[in-house]
């Protein structure tokens, strides 16, 4: 048995979970925010047996899209403002996945 643990941007977190969902996998859904950006994500719990993780990553990937997003820099700090110390881009998006063994799991 395998603990899948994907940190998914919340843009994409309905459409992965209903994509989980709709091919029988169990899910469990935690609000939470990167430390980075300190934005929104979607973190999955998904308890799943060893030969169905490769679906479930499969699944995970196709719907968890990257974007462009503008950051807002704190340069100039009392200094006046450079040229391009307004926004930088960057790309956010996707999805890290854990996978982690278990030993034993109970329902109750």
């Amino acid at each position: 048995m395998k603990l899948i643990i994907a940190i998914v941007n919340n843009d994409d977190s309905a459409v992965v979970a209903a994509a989980l969902t709709k091919e029988e996998f169990t899910v469990t859904k935690l609000s939470t925010t990167g430390g980075f950006l300190m934005v929104g994500n979607t973190t999955f719990l998904i308890g799943t047996e060893d030969d169905r993780v490769g679906r479930c990553k499969e699944i995970i990937r196709k719907h968890s899209m990257t974007r462009t997003h503008s950051v807002n820099t704190t340069e100039s700090l009392g200094r006046g403002l450079s040229e391009g110390a307004l926004a930088n881009d960057i790309t956010v998006g996707g999805a890290t996945v854990f996978v982690l063994s278990v030993d034993e799991t109970e329902k109750y």
